[in-house]
């Protein structure tokens, strides 16, 4: 596993990593970004990704989700590699806001799951934690279990803290610093 976190901390800093000033998600200005949307959505990449993401998922956990946009390439990955594995696992999309037409759900995909049954959100990169905190709020309402979350990247500027105080495990890949020493 250790060869394969490296290869992807070295794709994540040739097509993620942005330095510069950018305004994140939550509001707080930052001197460096990582869109991990060209890495998700790079062929190695995503295998990268989807693979490590199932690796690190227990047996006892029914399916992933992601919040749009970012989520849904990982989201796919791991249900890709978790049908190649022999553990096949659903997905499922939620969305920030209900689609305007058709069903207006929040969380798409809940035709492959029953009620109370046990969903790993995945998530790009975390800072605060606020986006996945949202995801995790509408899959509660939509009666299932969420008691983990899995990120690309922890960030390290509170989100864990945040995640934790509502008795949700956060489980990174990288940390800033481990990404940057692993991809040397």
């Amino acid at each position: 596993m250790e060869a394969l976190k490296k290869r992807l901390a070295k794709l994540l800093l040739e097509k993620s990593y942005i330095e510069r000033e950018v305004t994140l998600t939550s509001g707080k200005k930052s001197n460096y970004y990582f869109d991990c949307k060209p890495t998700a959505l790079h062929p190695e990449g995503s295998y990268l990704i989807g693979k490590l993401f199932f690796e690190m998922l227990s047996e006892n956990v029914d399916g992933v989700a992601g919040m749009t946009l970012g989520g849904d390439p990982l989201v796919t990955a791991v249900t890709v590699v978790s049908h190649i594995e022999g553990r096949p696992l659903p997905g499922l999309i939620v969305r920030k806001k209900p689609k305007g037409h058709g069903t207006q759900n929040y969380v798409e995909g809940l035709k492959n799951f029953k009620p109370g049954q046990r969903v790993v959100v995945l998530e790009d990169v975390i800072t605060t934690g606020g986006s996945v905190l949202l995801a995790c709020q509408r899959l509660k309402e939509a009666n299932l279990e969420v008691d983990q979350i899995f990120c690309i990247l922890d960030r390290e500027e509170g989100g864990k803290k945040n995640i934790e105080e509502k008795g949700i495990k956060l489980h990174s890949i990288f940390t800033r610093d481990e990404l940057f020493k692993l991809a040397d």
